[in-house]
């Protein structure tokens, strides 16, 4: 079993060597990921957090609202503790992910 233990950190390191040496050009969320080592699942909680609030922004858009500080609010207390809201709001904006809605909470930070 330490065996096992060894390996799985000396992958980990050889995976953050890696990752240092790949331009971080476009694959920014991508990169945070990897950097802060969340699973297919917390990833997945991510985009299903960030397609609810991308679809109550457009409701409200459409109901004429434009303070989205609830949505802000919502955003940051429902983030994996592991990102800062600016770290992920900046590199999902520099990926291409959710840009109206990442560009409507850029402007609660």
């Amino acid at each position: 079993m330490n065996e096992l233990i060894k390996r799985i950190e000396k992958l980990e390191f050889q995976q953050r060597m890696l990752l240092e040496m790949i331009p971080g050009e476009g694959n920014d969320f991508y990169r945070l990921v990897i950097k802060k080592g969340l699973s297919e699942m917390e990833v997945e909680n991510f985009y299903n957090l960030c397609e609810r609030l991308n679809n109550h922004s457009q409701e409200q858009k459409a109901e004429g609202f434009v303070f989205f500080a609830p949505l802000f609010k919502e955003f940051t207390e429902n983030l994996d503790p592991r990102f800062s809201p600016e770290e992920v709001i900046e590199a999902c904006t520099a990926q291409g992910l959710y840009p109206l809605l990442m560009e409507q909470l850029r402007r609660n930070l």
